[in-house]
């Protein structure tokens, strides 16, 4: 699916893994995840995993795959397997390099991520919104999403971290 005529969301490959890395040292350097949790989501579930792929290169990714609704994993964890009752798509992380923002791409992945998940039976896609970008999730559909206890899982993304979940 593309965010404009240069822009592709692809699968992500295990070969990708270092520009991902790196990606995620610029996007996110108040988020710090080790280079093995965002290794383990890919191989846990491929088919979440997604490169933006602009004019050659990657300019971004999306990290994401089944969890249970309100229990955010915390940041930098190692999740070591998917829970078998999972109830809630969970979209782990988006990051685009600057000169791939504004342009639709996290949009265009995210109502891919909507057909997935649907598809695979769930009822809503759940994400822990950062860095003042609950804005931005609404406008794709998402809102806060209140849960009694959710607060202790927000706690390891700061301060102005938001649970949010989009019905589909």
């Amino acid at each position: 699916m593309s965010a404009n005529a240069t822009a592709t969301w692809r699968p992500m490959l295990a070969a990708d893994m270092s520009e991902v890395i790196a990606i995620a040292e610029i996007v996110h350097p108040d988020y710090p995840e080790d280079d093995a949790v965002l290794a383990e989501r890919l191989m846990l579930y491929a088919p979440g995993c997604f490169v933006l792929s602009q004019r050659g290169q990657i300019a971004g990714y999306l990290l994401s795959h089944p969890w249970i609704y309100g229990n955010l994993p915390k940041l930098n964890t190692l999740l070591q397997a998917l829970p078998q009752d999972a109830d809630t798509y969970y979209l782990h992380d988006i990051a685009l390099l600057p000169d791939a923002q504004g342009q639709g791409a996290a949009s265009a992945i995210t109502t891919r991520l909507a057909i997935h998940a649907g598809a695979a039976g769930f009822a809503h896609i759940s994400l822990c919104a950062v860095n003042g970008s609950a804005r931005f999730w609404q406008a794709q559909g998402f809102a806060r999403a209140e849960v009694p206890g959710v607060d202790a899982h927000l706690a390891s993304y700061g301060a102005d971290a938001v649970f949010m979940a989009r019905a589909l």
